[in-house]
C-alpha cells in the first residue's frame, strides 16, 4: 500500500540525502557467555548494545549475520558439572536453552545461537592449530606448573588467586589482573592459592604448547592502529606492545573439558584458544543451514566485514592474540572490535545482597524488556567508560521519554483522526517535518559509532518540539469548534507524520514498539529509507496502547527477588568473573549473615551414592522433620562411623536438584578438604532442631 509522498514533494525541500551507503554483507559477534552461570545486566548491556547496532544495519537494507555461542570449555566447566553430579555434555546442553530463551526474551535477533562444544568448532580449532604448526609458530617447552595436592589436578588459572605481579593487586586471577590489565603466567601470582581446596599450590613440570605471538608485535602494532579499535584501546594495547609479547600457552593438561590437541594425549587446547575460533564454528552452522559460502567471509581478501563486540576486559584476547591467530593461520582479520565498559547499578558494583546483581530472568519476571533496551541505549557511547544504571533515574527516564514523550504524541492524536473516518489529511507541509528528516544522516552515523546515547538525545529533543507544537495548536480546542475540522485533520496528520518519524528512529532499539505502531499506522515495517515519505491520504486503525509506564514497585519487588535468590554458581568460573573479587569485597554484612538459619540436625542415616567419588547421602532430623543433603564428605567419614552424630546444618539453603537426588541443606565442615575434613558438633545437651547463634 501506498504511504503517501515524497517527503521533497512537500513545500520545503532539502539538500541533504538520508543515510545511504552501498549494500554491505556484514557478520556480527557478541562475546560469549560463559556456560557455568546465567545470563545478568553485564551480558544483556553487550547483547543489547549489539542488537541495536545489528538492527540498524538491517533497516538500513544491509546483510547483516548476527551469530554468538555459549562459551563451554575449561575446567570450570568440568568442576561444575561434578558439583551437581551431571556431566558438562548435559550441563551445557541445559544452560544453552535457559541462554537462548533468556535473549530470545529480550528481542535479541541472533540469526543462530551455538555452543563452542560443536563439531565445527572442533574442526576449525584443528584446522588453524595444524596450520600454525606448519608455519613453525607453535612451540613446545617444559613447564613447572601450579599444581592442587589436595584435589590432584592441574590449576587452571581461574582457579588460582594471589597478587598481581605488576601492581599488587590482591585476590586477581591467574591469567590477568582486573585492577591494572596486565596478562602474566599463573606462576607469577604473588603468593598463589588454590580457589578449589584453599591449599598452597605446588609446582610440577609438563611439557606445553605455545604459539608464537612475540613474533607479531610489528603486525600488531600495525593492526591495532588501522582504525579497526577505538583509540582508548589502542593506546592502551600500545602499553602492552612496547612491553614486549609473551608466547601464548595454548594447551592444557588432562583433566580438563575441551578438545584434545591434535596428535597428542591427554593434552587440551586451552579454552581461550578455541572460544573465539567459536564464532567461526557458529557461522558455519549458520552457513551450513542457509547455504552461504562460509570462506567468501573468512577469506583474507574478504570485501565482508566482521565486528566484534565485547568487554574492555578481555580487549587483549581478541586485539591481540585472535588477530595473530587469523593472520598466521591465513584467515582475514576483523573489522571492527567494538568494546565497552562495565556496569555499575547506582554506582557501586553489582551486589547479590543489595539486590543489584541482576539476573535476565529476575528482570523479566517484573519488567519488560523494552524498558531496559531504552535505558541501556540511553547510556550507549563510543568509549569504553563504565555504564551506572540509577535504578530511580530508570523509572523516570523510561516513562517520561516513551511513554510521556513518543506514545504521547500518537495518543494525543489517533482519536480525532478517527472521528473523521481515521483518513489523514492528504498533505502535510510542515517545517516541523522537514527538519525532523533532514537530522536522519546525524541520527544513522551515530548508531554506526555506537553513540548510540548521542542519537536519543536529538530523537527525544524532537519528540519535544513534536509535543510542544500540538499542545500549542491544542486540536481538542479546535475540534470544538464549528468548521475547524480540517485544521484539526492537518495538525493531528503532522502529529502523526512525527510520531512515524521518531518510531523509525528509534525502531533499532525498541522493536516491540515499532511493530505495535506498524499495526497502528498500517504500515509494512519500517525501514530507514521510509523517513523519505509522508504519510499522507492514509488509514490508520484505532489507536490501542503501546506502552504502559514503569511502576515503582515492580522495580523494588525485583531488587527484592534479587536479594532472596540463593545463588549456587559462587564456585564456577562465571560468577567469579561477575563478582568483584578483592579482597576488600569478600566480606559480607551482618544482615547477609542473619539471614543463614543455622540448626542442629542429627544424622539418622549415612549411604554411599552410587556413581559419585565424593558424596554421602544423608538423612537429617532437625527437630520438625527429616532433610536429605548430599555432602561432599565421603573422603574423610564412612557412613557408619557419622549415624546418630549431632551436627550443623543451613536449612533455609534452597534445595538443588542433582543427578541423585535433591540435596535440601547443607552440613557444615572445616578444613583443607579430602581426608582433612571435620563435620562441626555442639556440644553435649545439643538436640536436634536446636537453633545455633
Amino acid at each position: 500500500m501506498a504511504k503517501g509522498t515524497s517527503i521533497t514533494d512537500a513545500s520545503t525541500h532539502m539538500s541533504e540525502s538520508h543515510y545511504q551507503t552501498d549494500s554491505r554483507r556484514i557478520l556480527v559477534t557478541s562475546a560469549l557467555p560463559n556456560a557455568n552461570g546465567s545470563i545478568h545486566l553485564g551480558h544483556l548491556l553487550e547483547h543489547i548494545q549489539t542488537d541495536i547496532w545489528v538492527r540498524f544495519q538491517r533497516m538500513c537494507g544491509n546483510e547483516c549475520i548476527y551469530v554468538c555461542a555459549d562459551d563451554t570449555h575449561g575446567a570450570a566447566t568440568m568442576l561444575r558439572a561434578e558439583e551437581l553430579g551431571t556431566t558438562p555434555e548435559e550441563l551445557i546442553d541445559d544452560v544453552r536453552l535457559e541462554h537462548e530463551q533468556d535473549f530470545k526474551d529480550f528481542l535479541i535477533s541472533h540469526d543462530n545461537y551455538y555452543s563452542t562444544h560443536s563439531e565445527e568448532n572442533r574442526e576449525y580449532s584443528s584446522l588453524i592449530y595444524e596450520r600454525l604448526k606448519s608455519a613453525g609458530k607453535i612451540l613446545t617447552r617444559e613447564v613447572e606448573q601450579l599444581y592442587d595436592p589436595e584435589r590432584e589436578i592441574f590449576l587452571a588459572d581461574r582457579f588460582i588467586v594471589g597478587g598481581c605481579p605488576r601492581c599488587k593487586s590482591e585476590g586477581q586471577y591467574g591469567d590477568n589482573c582486573e585492577v591494572c590489565g596486565a596478562t602474566y603466567d599463573a606462576t607469577d601470582l604473588i603468593n598463589p592459592v588454590s580457589k578449589l581446596s584453599g591449599a598452597v599450590p605446588v609446582l610440577r613440570s609438563s611439557a606445553h604448547f605455545f604459539f608464537a605471538l612475540s613474533e607479531f608485535k610489528d603486525f600488531l602494532k600495525s593492526w591495532t592502529r588501522s582504525g579497526t579499535l577505538h583509540d582508548q584501546v589502542a593506546n592502551k594495547l600500545a602499553e602492552w606492545l612496547d612491553e614486549g609479547l609473551q608466547d601464548w600457552d595454548i594447551s592444557r593438561d588432562a583433566p580438563y573439558f575441551g578438545f584434545e590437541i591434535p596428535g597428542e594425549t591427554a593434552k587440551f587446547f586451552y579454552v581461550w584458544l578455541d572460544a573465539p575460533i567459536g564464532y567461526m564454528a557458529s557461522f558455519k552452522r549458520y552457513c551450513e543451514t542457509t547455504g552461504i559460502n562460509f570462506d567468501e567471509w573468512w577469506q583474507p581478501d574478504s570485501s565482508c566485514e566482521i565486528h566484534h563486540f565485547i568487554g574492555k576486559d578481555i580487549i587483549n584476547f581478541h586485539a591481540l592474540f585472535w588477530p595473530a591467530m587469523l593472520e598466521a593461520a591465513g584467515f582475514r582479520t576483523p573489522t571492527r572490535i567494538h568494546a565497552h565498559g562495565f556496569i555499575t547499578v547506582d554506582g557501586q558494583k553489582m551486589s547479590k545482597s543489595r539486590g543489584t546483581f541482576i539476573n535476565a530472568r529476575t528482570y523479566l519476571d517484573h519488567l519488560g524488556p523494552e524498558y531496559l533496551r531504552y535505558y541501556f541505549a540511553t547510556k550507549l557511547s563510543d568509549s569504553i567508560d563504565d555504564l551506572d544504571i540509577n535504578l530511580e533515574d530508570f523509572v523516570q527516564r523510561v516513562n517520561s521519554d516513551l511513554v510521556g514523550k513518543v506514545v504521547n504524541i500518537a495518543s494525543r492524536c489517533a482519536g480525532f483522526v478517527k472521528k473523521q473516518g481515521g483518513h489523514l489529511a492528504a498533505s502535510c507541509d510542515n517545517p516541523m517535518i522537514v527538519g525532523f528528516r533532514a537530522q536522519a544522516a546525524e541520527i544513522a552515523q551515530a548508531y554506526e559509532e555506537g553513540n548510540v546515547g548521542k542519537a536519543i538525545r536529538q530523537i527525544m529533543a524532537m519528540a519535544d518540539q513534536a509535543n510542544q507544537f500540538i499542545a500549542d495548536k491544542a486540536p481538542w480546542q479546535m475540534a470544538k469548534e464549528e468548521g475547524r475540522d480540517a485544521e484539526v485533520l492537518s495538525v493531528c496528520t503532522d502529529g502523526i507524520n512525527a510520531f512515524r518519524m521518531l518510531v523509525t528512529y528509534l525502531k533499532p532499539i525498541l522493536p516491540t514498539l515499532a511493530e505495535k505502531s506498524e499495526a497502528f499506522l498500517n504500515v509494512s515495517p519500517l525501514l530507514w529509507s521510509d523517513l523519505d515519505e509522508l504519510l499522507v491520504d492514509h488509514d490508520i486503525n484505532k489507536f490501542k496502547p503501546l506502552m504502559s509506564r514503569i511502576e515503582q514497585k515492580d522495580v523494588d519487588a525485583m531488587v527484592e527477588a534479587g536479594k532472596s535468590s540463593i545463588d549456587n554458581e559462587t564456585s564456577t568460573e562465571a560468577a567469579d568473573q561477575a563478582m568483584d573479587n578483592t579482597a576488600e569485597n569478600n566480606t559480607i554484612e551482618f544482615d547477609d549473615f542473619a539471614k543463614l538459619d543455622l540448626r542442629i540436625a542429627k544424622i539418622e542415616k549415612a549411604e554411599h551414592v552410587e556413581g559419585a567419588d565424593k558424596l554421602l547421602k544423608l538423612t537429617l532430623d532437625i527437630g520438625t522433620g527429616q532433610r536429605q543433603v548430599f555432602a561432599g564428605i565421603k573422603a574423610a567419614y564412612q557412613p557408619d562411623d557419622i549415624v546418630g552424630r549431632l551436627t550443623v546444618m543451613v536449612t533455609n539453603l534452597a534445595p538443588r536438584k542433582m543427578r541423585f537426588g535433591v540435596s535440601e541443606g547443607m552440613v557444615l565442615a572445616a578444613g583443607p578438604g579430602g581426608q582433612d575434613l571435620f563435620l562441626l558438633s555442639p556440644d553435649s545437651g545439643a538436640e536436634p532442631g536446636m537453633e545455633v547463634k
